[in-house]
């Protein structure tokens, strides 16, 4: 018996995309085949990115005819997700990245990419939202809510292996986030320039490329802390747990925030999670329970956080233990990506009956 094929149309690089298709060959025996868009969604390029949009759908025709795929999945409801409700092929499962993938809310296209996401949402046969702030936002759009799965993808437990480093004598604090400016790594720097004025030991490793880099390098020595942050840059993800293992703290100020399997791989390694207050992250994180949740626009009350932290050492080891738990018991990776494969796995069956 053949393979059932899956048309994967999305960012293929990405680590999260990787860990979906990956899921889904181990777990229900697919095969993959993929396609996405080659101009950036960033500045200038969001137009070129448009036009590509528009010829993109003879593309994945193309491909369908070719490949005669079983199924098609869509990242990102007003991109991708609005393509493979356009491909032809059936079932049709999209997932809602962000929110509302409709960020930044003041877009000048943000009719447009609200119309495109309404038709998704409604050809799709599945809709995948990965925590219940995505969940919210489709109740919010009229979605019809029998069609969404709400479920992360979660992460391999057996890779993000839990380490107690809670009995550090100093803050070993870590970010693994893309080094763009809404992820606000300068916030954390000055954050730490406080930290340091009080005389409190620290180590600040930052994870990542991006195009604020050579900015938050200039900025560490201005502040004068360019000795205890260490600029890690991109790293193989097969490195991540081992950094990871080594830190007593998981710091993360985004501006916007989704389901951050980020912030899961932190919690399952034994990082004390000091996160933005978002709706994204209030899902996982109750306040001065398993982790703290703080201004966004405020560096002070980041530093003042991290000191209560520093020196509330049975709080924090209390927290990281429930973590784990908590996220063996949520987003364990072989057992929620093996719920998603069935769930495809049963609607081919269905199509093809119908």
């Amino acid at each position: 018996m053949s393979k059932k094929r899956i048309l994967f149309l999305g960012e293929t690089y990405r680590a999260d995309a990787i860990t979906w298709m990956n899921g889904l060959k181990e777990f229900g025996d697919f095969e993959i085949v993929t396609w996405e868009l080659q101009t950036s969604s960033n500045g200038v390029n969001r137009i070129k990115r448009l036009f590509e949009l528009t010829k993109a759908i003879l593309t994945i025709k193309s491909i369908v005819k070719k490949f005669n795929p079983d199924m098609v999945i869509g990242e990102r409801t007003t991109s991708y997700g609005y393509l493979a409700a356009l491909s032809g092929v059936k079932p049709v499962a999209i997932a809602q990245q962000g929110i509302t993938d409709l960020w930044p809310l003041n877009s000048p296209l943000y009719i447009f990419k609200k119309m495109l996401q309404d038709y998704a949402f409604k050809k799709a046969d599945l809709i995948h939202a990965w925590g219940d702030v995505m969940a919210n936002h489709m109740k919010e759009s009229n979605v019809d809510m029998s069609k969404v799965m709400v479920l992360p993808k979660g992460i391999n437990l057996d890779y993000f292996e839990f380490k107690d480093t809670s009995n550090e004598t100093m803050i070993n604090a870590i970010v693994t986030r893309a080094l763009q400016p809404e992820y606000q790594h300068d916030l954390i720097l000055k954050a730490f320039s406080i930290i340091k004025q009080k005389k409190i030991p620290f180590k600040l490793t930052i994870i990542g490329d991006g195009i604020e880099l050579k900015n938050l390098q200039s900025m560490a020595k201005k502040l004068n802390i360019e000795n205890e942050v260490f600029f890690a840059g991109r790293i193989n993800n097969n490195d991540i747990p081992k950094y990871l293992q080594q830190a007593n703290f998981y710091i993360s100020t985004p501006i916007t925030e989704g389901v951050s399997a980020s912030l899961f791989e932190a919690m399952a390694c034994g990082c004390f999670p000091i996160v933005s207050d978002l709706a994204g992250n209030r899902s996982w994180i109750k306040q001065k329970d398993n982790g703290i949740l703080v201004n966004i626009e405020n560096e002070f009350n980041l530093a003042e956080e991290l000191e209560w932290a520093y020196n509330n050492t049975d709080f924090t080891k209390k927290a990281i233990t429930q973590n784990r738990k908590f996220v063996e018991e949520n987003a364990s990776y072989k057992t929620n990506m093996k719920k998603i494969a069935d769930t495809y796995n049963d609607l081919i069956k269905v199509k093809s009956t119908t």
